[in-house]
């Protein structure tokens, strides 16, 4: 058994194991289904660094998956329409018949200027400088993202088919697979002087209302466009209407999600209209591929994104949400591409979330559906919305199955997806036929084996070295929280350990959002908390999605003391079942789970101790600072028409109710949450006299961040744990000897 707290630490996961993990990720299926490529993210702990690398495998598993790209950031694969190419964009050395062109290029212009050999006395130093401006390499996309195709037909490395100086975004294959069309910023020449001397320490120019965007920089007036690049000649051709434009675009980095249809029409999303940076409402747009009869589907009251083109070109599934409410779910819808044609809309009143849409076939699509706290694939029908579920099967298998990263083949043939149970994140393949007539079920770990031809196969075997080290099991959990609400939750634990006979610690890992929700998935840092005798408890408190719209909007405009009650509910039910121990119960969260993390600590007593990471503790002073002003204006209102209700929702001002050990974390870059709302937080509790502990990763935005930040951060919230667990006596001797006390004590 585990012992609670760590008691053998020859059994538990080592920090350094974190550098063992294979994170699979992008998933996309060849047309024909009998091929699936997807990235995996692998560590480097002599450098500090991840590698993310392009793998391929036969769908029927017949065959391990064969990597494609070495020492590269490989994202967004795609297979061209005849399944012969492979193209995915990645920020890798330039391509060297790019760079032999570019040597071959200058060494022309030499010669060229020799002509005689002598030297004009009367060019002036000015001319000289001209000229040594017009000598500067051209930009071949150094150090950002471009398309790179793989020709797997011909073999060998990967082609690079754009150079644009500031990355592309997003991309999509044309119908005939010889043109591709990208999201690239295109600045004037004013636009790129101006972000040269920003690269060189610059002074910051600013005249959006959308000033900034986590991650993803300050804004400025340079537009994203969308380019139709030849693959063969690179050659690209802007379309002048297809522009990003609006707040939600900005925060998404302006990918504007370019689709192209087989009528030879691409279908964007983006605001162009006026105020776009006072709304999160989104359009659905179409163009087409030389730029002409610009349409806008969408009348600028929703929150659209394009899920993919009908196989007729003609029609598009899309999402129409509400801009003003993050608590609703949006509607799937298919329409015709006609500005005046009404949508049809497949799911009115089901209140669920939907991750996106991909047709399978012509009358059906695959969608991804939050259900409970369970993603699970729905087949909907394209033109009554009946829904018929794919998988799980059982309605009870609630500890077993989530979805991300779903792709389905042109054909309609299969789908391709990451499962992640509680000990295992892996590529799973999904023969869309098999399981119509008879849904596969997650938890039959033998089912997913290659040998057994089931509906379901597992394609790699990414996170077989963890279930060999530590065996973690989850449990599904409901219980009654205040006005009689049920809340649900999941409780992480070794498999042998006893615990209806030791109290053990628990650690309570808040979620983000709160407009999402947990559900059970592989995490290093709950394999190594489990390994060392926690419990880790997750709760869907109110505000969580999957659960209904009166469920999740139940907090709108009035966080905290209702997300408070549901943990301290979640951790009261695992105390009542004799499970953990009341005097050992360590909070934790990041973002919405940090600023959670802070009301546990000022509504409620159940915390021995917290750490609240890159969380908004003053939401007054936040606005402005951070990037979310249209969130806040929707929600809450503006601060100075309402200052009371910024007061009351902030927990900054209950410091005088928090007396339970602090430790916040912030990053330096952090415009999502920034790093002065944890400096407020931890001078404020410091003042009343509370343990507190601040730690600022440099240069950091809203993130984890590299292997070696995220090591550092379970290391340092784990160490606050431990050290103000009243079951482990630390010695004041420098060498920091350990006594823990037994599980009764």
């Amino acid at each position: 058994m585990t012992d609670p707290a760590g008691g053998d630490e020859d059994q538990a996961l080592s920090l350094a194991e974190y550098y063992d993990q294979q994170q699979v990720g992008d998933v996309a299926v060849s047309p024909s289904g009998d091929r699936v490529a997807f990235t995996a993210t692998e560590f480097d702990g002599a450098e500090e660094e991840s590698v993310t690398s392009l793998f391929v495998a036969p769908a029927d598993g017949s065959r391990d998956p064969h990597r494609l790209s070495r020492a590269s950031d490989a994202s967004s694969p795609a297979w061209s329409p005849d399944g012969d190419r492979l193209a995915f964009l990645a920020a890798r050395d330039p391509d060297p018949e790019l760079r032999a062109a570019r040597e071959k290029e200058e060494d022309e212009d030499e010669e060229d200027g020799d002509d005689d050999g002598e030297v004009d006395d009367t060019e002036t130093e000015e001319e000289d400088d001209d000229d040594g401006d017009e000598d500067e390499e051209p930009s071949l996309g150094e150090e950002q993202a471009q398309v790179f195709v793989f020709d797997l037909a011909l073999g060998g490395d990967a082609r690079q088919v754009t150079t644009r100086e500031h990355g592309i975004s997003a991309f999509d294959w044309g119908p005939e697979g010889e043109r591709v069309v990208v999201a690239a910023l295109d600045p004037t020449d004013d636009q790129a002087e101006y972000l040269e001397e920003r690269e060189d320490g610059g002074p910051i120019e600013v005249e959006r209302t959308q000033h900034k965007a986590n991650g993803h920089g300050w804004t400025n007036e340079a537009k994203t466009y969308l380019f139709v690049v030849d693959v063969d000649d690179r050659e690209a051709e802007r379309l002048d209407e297809a522009y990003a434009s609006g707040a939600a675009s900005a925060l998404s980095g302006d990918a504007m999600t370019p689709y192209w249809g087989d009528e030879d029409r691409i279908a964007f999303a983006s605001y162009q209209r006026e105020d776009a940076d006072d709304t999160w409402a989104m359009d659905v747009h179409t163009i087409a591929s030389d730029g002409s009869d610009h349409r806008v589907l969408t009348d600028g009251t929703v929150r659209a994104g394009v899920a993919g083109w009908h196989a007729d070109g003609e029609h598009l599934a899309y999402t129409v949400g509400d801009p003003k409410n993050n608590y609703t779910t949006a509607d799937l819808v298919v329409g015709a591409d006609d500005a005046n044609a009404d949508p049809n809309v497949l799911s009115g009143d089901l209140e669920l979330p939907e991750w996106d849409a991909f047709w399978a076939g012509d009358d059906a699509l695959v969608v991804p559906t939050g259900d409970g706290g369970q993603t699970v694939l729905h087949r909907v029908d394209a033109t009554t919305g009946e829904r018929t579920r794919l998988f799980p099967a059982a309605a009870d298998d609630m500890t077993s199955a989530f979805f991300m990263d779903v792709d389905v083949a042109a054909d309609g043939s299969t789908a391709a997806f990451v499962l992640t149970r509680a000990d295992e994140r892996n590529v799973h393949a999904l023969d869309l036929d098999v399981a119509t007539a008879d849904a596969p079920v997650a938890s039959d770990r033998d089912g997913a084996a290659p040998e057994s031809d089931g509906a379901l196969t597992r394609l790699t075997t990414a996170t077989e070295a963890f279930r060999d080290r530590v065996d973690v099991a989850c449990e599904r959990l409901s219980f009654e929280s205040d006005e009689g609400v049920e809340i649900d939750g999941l409780a992480y634990h070794a498999a042998d350990a006893d615990l209806d006979d030791a109290d053990y610690p628990v650690v309570v890992d808040i979620h983000g959002g709160p407009t999402v929700y947990d559900q059970p998935w592989f995490r290093f840092n709950y394999a190594y908390w489990v390994s060392k005798g926690y419990v880790v408890l997750t709760v869907n408190y109110r505000g969580s999605t999957s659960f209904g719209h009166e469920f999740a909007e139940s907090i709108s405009g009035d966080w905290g003391p209702r997300e408070a009650r549901d943990v301290e509910a979640g951790v009261e039910h695992l105390v009542d079942r004799g499970w953990v121990d009341p005097e050992r119960v360590f909070v934790t969260g990041f973002s919405q789970g940090g600023i959670n993390t802070a009301f546990v600590l000022a509504y409620t007593d159940v915390a021995t101790a917290g750490a609240a990471e890159h969380g908004i503790y003053d939401f007054y002073s936040s606005y402005g600072t951070d990037d979310c002003h249209v969130w806040w204006d929707e929600e809450f209102g503006e601060p100075w028409d309402d200052p009371e209700s910024y007061y009351e929702l902030s927990s900054v001002t209950k410091v005088d109710q928090i007396t339970d050990p602090l430790l916040l974390t912030a990053g330096e870059n952090d415009w999502r949450c920034p790093p002065t709302q944890a400096e407020q937080m931890y001078l404020g509790v410091k003042k009343q006299g509370v343990d507190a502990k601040l730690v600022v990763y440099p240069e950091l935005p809203h993130a984890y961040g590299p292997p070696e930040t995220a090591t550092h951060r379970l290391e340092t919230v784990t160490e606050w744990f431990r050290e103000h667990d009243p079951a482990i006596e630390t010695s004041d001797d420098e060498g920091g000897d350990e006594e823990r006390e037994g599980p009764d004590s």
